[in-house]
């Protein structure tokens, strides 16, 4: 399970702080419960807006309680934010083993991302990608959003990932993509409960997750909570409307 708390773009470091305190409670909790549970982390949740010095103070507060039983990820924002993102997570992975990344399939800069990401043998959730950009940087089709998906999580998958220790975190709902990539994994043999896993936010498509659950591949629910939810999903409507559509189709 991958807990995450709402919210973003934080303009007040005392904000920035209390969602700090609260993530540093919420790791605590899950220590005391013996969960083998992880966090996920929007760095302008952290307070990336106020300074990277400031977001990276608190980011790492995180990582250190979380020791090495548990992975802190980094949720990946909207373009603008990919630079900061990826610079603190190589800042923070040179200093501690306990961190991944997300990175987003539609971005047409995530190839190269990637290949730095592999070579180091990062943890890597790989998500298509929520957010409105311009075609200068983001593939605008969904079929071309797939197929980049596809080949991206063949990188992440290969010999070369799997030598270098890195995690693979299949982040998409999508079953036809699922299946496809479950396929490609079997023909290449690599093991159901190897470096790689299929995570999905809790409620969307469940006889899905059970179903990969019940034929042995590694399969986690990703958990978001907290007061944020409206806002958070009314922007991510105006962004993709696709995505409130796929939504309900899994709720009937």
């Amino acid at each position: 399970t991958v807990l995450t708390c709402l919210g973003e773009n934080i303009k007040d470091a005392c904000e920035a702080a209390k969602v700090t305190n609260h993530y540093l409670m919420v790791l605590d909790r899950i220590c005391e419960a013996g969960l083998e549970t992880e966090i996920s982390v929007k760095l302008s949740h952290m307070g990336l807006d106020l300074g990277k010095n400031l977001c990276y103070s608190n980011f790492t507060q995180l990582i250190e309680r979380a020791g090495q039983k548990s992975m802190v990820w980094i949720d990946m924002e909207s373009s603008p934010y990919v630079d900061c993102t990826l610079e603190i997570f190589h800042r923070a992975r040179r200093e501690y083993p306990n961190v991944g990344v997300c990175v987003q399939a539609y971005l047409h800069r995530t190839a190269e991302d990637l290949e730095a990401l592999v070579a180091m043998g990062a943890a890597v959730r790989l998500v298509k990608g929520a957010y409105r950009e311009p075609p200068d940087v983001a593939i605008q089709r969904k079929k071309d959003i797939d197929e980049n998906y596809f080949t991206l999580a063949q990188r992440m998958l290969s010999r070369e990932a799997r030598a270098a220790g890195m995690r693979a975190a299949i982040g998409t709902h999508d079953p036809r993509l699922i299946r496809r990539i479950q396929e490609w994994a079997l023909a290449n043999q690599i093991p159901k409960d190897g470096h790689f896993e299929f995570q999905m936010l809790f409620g969307i498509q469940r006889k899905l997750q059970l179903q990969l659950a019940q034929e042995g591949w590694k399969s986690v629910v990703l958990i978001a909570y907290g007061d944020y939810w409206f806002p958070w999903f009314m922007r991510r409507l105006a962004e993709r409307p696709a995505n409130a559509l796929h939504v309900v189709r899994n709720l009937f």
